[in-house]
């Protein structure tokens, strides 16, 4: 008896099963073909994420505007840069991202010292990210900080910055914590991908493993109420128990915090 294969029936039934599927994953999946290929409307969106994806990386934020919105919400905010000149060279040499430029040392030598937290938003490898999804985040946190009595330090904004430029900045301010805002890496599913590093007692050459982070951090991803809810959660056991990243998880047993390196 020749076996032809799956029947018609089997292929619907499949077909339907994936497109139920597609509704809860931006994954590629279920795309049909034309022939050999893609049909053209996959292909087209394929592109379209692959440009928004480059977009995002290569973008300049408009700084100014984006701390003169904060200063207008009561943010007491500063920017700076890092030791990258241009995003050329913060896309080739991921170390000068990681230190303040002399004009941003000399400028954080300026600001109050001694809060429990200090905040720092940096561009990261997405400007899209910074640009959705910093202020609702902002004002999440800010509102949830405060109900716990925590001191917020000034709010640096860092041109051209990677994670570990929180632990310079929170060094120099003498905070308990610093929470690093920055635009992850795009994906061609999302380009406005927001992550969220938390150091204790922040300083130059902490290592990744002491740190905890919230990623995707995006309006199709976790939202950024219910990010700052999971930032606090993180904040108030850091506190707790004077640490974070891998040791924190250490004592904290049961679920993990995520310690992951970074993603900008």
């Amino acid at each position: 008896m020749r076996d032809d294969g799956p029947g018609k029936s089997d292929q619907l039934a499949t077909t339907d099963q994936l497109a139920r599927l597609r509704q809860f994953t931006p994954a590629r999946i279920a795309l049909g073909r034309a022939g050999s290929g893609q049909p053209t409307g996959t292909s087209l969106r394929f592109m379209l994420d692959h440009a928004r994806a480059r977009d995002a990386v290569h973008a300049a934020l408009d700084f100014e505007a984006i701390g003169q919105s904060l200063r207008e919400r009561g943010w007491s905010a500063v920017t700076v840069r890092s030791a990258a000149a241009d995003r050329t060279e913060y896309l080739r040499r991921p170390d000068l991202g990681r230190r303040l430029s002399p004009e941003g040392r000399l400028a954080i030598e300026g600001l109050r010292r001694g809060d429990n937290i200090a905040i720092v938003a940096a561009d990261g490898l997405s400007a899209s990210a910074i640009e959705i999804n910093l202020q609702p985040l902002l004002d999440h946190l800010r509102r949830l900080l405060l109900a716990r009595g925590l001191t917020i330090g000034p709010l640096v904004l860092v041109e051209q910055g990677r994670v570990a430029i929180g632990d310079e900045i929170g060094e120099m301010l003498g905070a308990g914590l610093v929470v690093v805002l920055i635009g992850e890496r795009p994906g061609l599913s999302a380009a406005d991908s927001l992550g969220a590093y938390m150091t204790w007692r922040p300083r130059i050459g902490t290592m990744d493993s002491n740190r905890n982070c919230i990623s995707n951090i995006r309006p199709a991803g976790l939202p950024p109420e219910e990010a700052a809810t999971q930032i606090i959660g993180i904040i108030e056991l850091a506190f707790k128990h004077a640490v974070t990243g891998v040791q924190l998880n250490d004592l904290r047993g049961g679920e993990a915090i995520p310690v992951v390196g970074p993603q900008e």
